[in-house]
């Protein structure tokens, strides 16, 4: 999700780690890229932290296709976020609905790019919580926006916290992520080499994501490098590809 940091209307969510759960799933919108038009969803959840008006904070997923293909970035982001792969069962019947209200454990990241603020979910993980997060029945899900009554807090975009919706940060964005550990400190992700790049996933990433209070530096560089990972095994026809 990126937040003009100028509007005077709205703040991203803080960066946070903890219990969160899903309360939409967006409808498919047309958006141009690289391959061309592809439909894409997001999802949202609401977090364990809220305003000073009692409502949570709310972040937003990077955007999907609606492909649980081997290439696609759905399906590792699901696999994270339910700690193991679906089953064949479970994938012929697939639908993303029935993930709303199921929880999860996620880590916030805020990315600053040319005056903007991205908060971005830099890692997601199965809830084990002894109380898991409930939805608090406030947020007006996007398919039900235009029929929300006026005056009960929900804008034309932002549901019931009013929002400026906006593309989520990309791959492009995170390899501005300077490198804060190593030989190669000081560059951004962008400058590295694949090898280099690869040397940092292969030894540096497993440490870091069982850190259990990572730096906001390494929260930043993970996201960095899962993003590059992904990239490094999307295929253009991957967007192609149905559930």
């Amino acid at each position: 999700m990126k937040i003009k940091s100028n509007s005077g209307n709205f703040q991203p969510c803080p960066e946070y780690t903890g219990p969160a759960v899903c309360v939409d799933v967006t409808p498919l919108k047309t958006v141009q890229t690289q391959f061309g038009p592809k439909e894409k969803f997001r999802f949202v959840f609401e977090t364990g932290e809220t305003k000073d008006d009692g409502t949570p904070w709310c972040v937003w997923s990077a955007p999907f296709t609606p492909s649980y293909h081997e290439n696609s970035a759905l399906r590792p982001f699901l696999k994270k976020w339910m700690g193991r792969e679906l089953t064949a069962k479970e994938t012929e019947n697939f639908d993303t609905e029935d993930l709303l209200g199921r929880t999860a454990h996620i880590t916030v990241i805020h990315e600053h790019s040319d005056g903007e603020i991205y908060a971005n979910i830099a890692l997601i993980q199965p809830d084990k919580s002894a109380s898991p997060l409930k939805p608090s029945g406030k947020f007006v899900r996007a398919k039900d926006r235009q029929a929300a009554p006026a005056g009960n807090g929900a804008g034309a975009q932002g549901g019931g916290y009013r929002r400026a919706e906006q593309p989520a940060a990309d791959a492009a964005d995170l390899g501005a992520t300077k490198i804060h550990v190593g030989k190669c400190k000081g560059l951004e992700v962008r400058d590295l080499s694949p090898e280099q790049v690869g040397a940092l996933v292969a030894n540096w990433l497993p440490t870091a994501k069982a850190n259990a209070k990572p730096t906001a530096d390494d929260k930043r560089l993970i996201a960095a490098l899962d993003a590059w990972q992904a990239a490094q095994s999307a295929k253009p026809s991957d967007d192609d590809v149905p559930y």
